[in-house]
């Protein structure tokens, strides 16, 4: 594993520090630039090693709940976030993200499109001192990455090139030109990327998946509000997942929150990850955020007063998704109860996934609430902790309900042998259900009868526990985003919180639709715009049409 925790957060400030304040001997001049000489002679060759750390250190924002997560998944029909009382309102900015009423001075917009060119630029940089050909295309990678990002978020992207002069204001790529050049970046650098065997690594299997998200979503990036799909890109999309499932590197978890738990690095379904080493200091917002934003701050009691945040929730529309037959969702958690779909969760206790008992059990959690010992939890005003479906339709709680409206959502098993952070999960980035969907969802699109795509998605139901859905198996209720007998809903169900909803309805023509708690939307919502402090530093972007 690369040591991230030991060198990645001090790389790039090393560097700039060490050329700034300690080079004394370089003969610098006002708006000088070093030479790769001047750089190997400070560095020697631990120099690119090091900007590649840097590099992958600036996926942590992955896992921060105001960044990408806020972006691809409060936008949606999957997460919002009420205000209740005085928490969580911070003058609106999660609930216009779920309404879609932000604007280009919104924080969290401004907040991804900084993480993601970080990483852009970061990466580019390790290019710019003589890497080795494994370190190169690693860096083109990971900037494919966060330029595949910036373009289904924002349309375009700021890029420069080693040499390039820094005085100058990077040039801006979008549509074509834009995805044919991170495809090109990709294809060209898998020769010699490492092989598949450490998840922690851009290795060939990651740049695969990466590769194949490119072609699917091309369609989109070149017309957001019609996109069309090429039968050649969608072919490629199959020879690739083809490549990764045949290679049998991969397989199902028999338990699916496995993916999740604590110690989760050799996990069977992860292609693509963020390594934490739990109780190792990082100086960022782990993934324990993913449980705290979401529980209670009574949720576990031997940590009270600050056992979780208390925010974000789930709507009951996407939870009742799950119910793939017409008989109601049943609110209730109870470990008897006959399972409808692992994923739903509820059905395990976190015991046997975590060295910690805290009572809670990975999954939806709604009704009562109950502690280590099976004592029914309260809330901070006494009342009983139970979470209920309904949200005020204006998303701002009041009253004695207060604190329990929403259902919450686990998707990370709590580690609280290392409570407070950062824990021993690995956050996911990439997951071999991803590979085997794409791969059918590119068949459909092909043929809206191959009987293997509906095979495929069926053995992934078989492994969640979850009946098979009925054949034929369409894309995508244009009419009913919730519709259960979908891929895009069995898509929700497996990646629900993995922030990749957005792209998903985007790519299924139903982002503009209307759900619960957004009772209207505009054309011009497609993108988020480019943040106004962007366009003050860089003349070569330009404001997203509507904004």
């Amino acid at each position: 594993m690369i040591q991230y925790k030991k060198i990645a957060k001090f790389a790039l400030l090393f560097i700039v520090m060490g050329v700034a304040l300690g080079c004394t001997k370089l003969n610098e001049k006002l708006q000088s630039t070093l030479t790769n000489a001047q750089v190997t002679a400070s560095f020697g060759t631990a120099g690119p090693a090091l900007l590649l750390s840097g590099a992958y250190a600036d996926l942590t924002f992955l896992t921060a709940q105001d960044q990408l997560f806020s972006l691809e998944e409060n936008s949606t029909d999957e997460s919002l976030v009420p205000t209740r009382g005085g928490d969580w309102d911070d003058n609106g900015v999660w609930r216009v993200v779920h309404n879609h009423n932000w604007n280009a001075d919104h924080g969290q917009i401004l907040a991804t499109f900084n993480s993601l060119n970080k990483l852009n630029f970061d990466a580019t940089n390790v290019l710019t001192f003589n890497p080795t050909k494994p370190q190169a295309a690693q860096a083109k990678v990971l900037r494919a990455f966060a330029l595949f990002y910036l373009l289904d978020l924002y349309g375009q992207y700021p890029i420069r090139n080693p040499g390039d002069n820094l005085l100058l204001a990077p040039v801006v790529r979008n549509g074509k030109e834009g995805i044919d050049s991170v495809i090109n970046d990709i294809v060209t650098s898998l020769p010699d990327l490492p092989d598949p065997g450490n998840p922690a690594l851009m290795n060939k299997d990651v740049a695969k998946v990466l590769l194949m998200k490119c072609y699917l979503q091309k369609g989109v990036i070149l017309n957001p509000a019609s996109p069309t799909f090429d039968p050649g890109d969608l072919a490629q999309v199959v020879t690739l997942g083809s490549d990764i499932i045949s290679s049998n590197k991969y397989s199902y978890e028999a338990n699916y929150f496995s993916n999740f738990k604590p110690e989760n690095h050799s996990a069977k379904e992860a292609i693509f990850l963020y390594p934490n080493t739990g109780g190792v200091a990082t100086n960022h917002a782990g993934v324990e955020a993913r449980w705290n934003m979401t529980l209670h701050y009574n949720s576990y009691t031997p940590n009270n007063p600050n056992a979780g945040w208390n925010g974000f929730t789930t709507i009951s529309d996407f939870y009742n998704s799950f119910n793939t037959t017409a008989t109601p969702t049943v609110y209730d958690h109870a470990d008897t109860l006959t399972i409808t779909d692992m994923r739903l969760g509820g059905r395990v206790k976190s015991d046997s996934l975590s060295t910690v008992t805290s009572g809670i059990r990975p999954g939806f959690l709604v009704g009562q609430q109950y502690n280590e010992n099976k004592v029914a939890l309260k809330d901070r005003k006494g009342f009983p902790l139970a979470y209920t479906p309904a949200i005020a339709s204006d998303m701002i709680e009041n009253g004695s309900n207060l604190e329990v409206t929403g259902i919450r959502v686990v998707k990370y098993v709590p580690d609280y042998a290392f409570y407070g952070g950062p824990s021993n999960n690995d956050f996911m980035i990439f997951r071999y259900p991803d590979v085997v969907l794409m791969v059918a969802e590119a068949k459909l699109r092909i043929n809206p009868a191959d009987a293997t795509a509906f095979t495929a998605i069926n053995d992934l139901r078989t492994a969640r526990n979850a009946p098979a859905l009925p054949t034929p198996i369409p894309l995508v209720n244009t009419a009913n985003v919730e519709d259960p007998k979908t891929l895009l809903a069995e898509r929700g169900r497996e990646f629900y919180w993995e922030s990749s909803r957005r792209t998903d309805l985007l790519r299924f023509g139903v982002y503009l639709n209307i759900w619960q708690y957004k009772p209207t939307d505009d054309p011009k919502n497609l993108l988020f715009p480019i943040p106004n402090q962007a366009l003050a530093a860089n003349p070569n972007l330009t404001q997203n049409p509507g904004y």
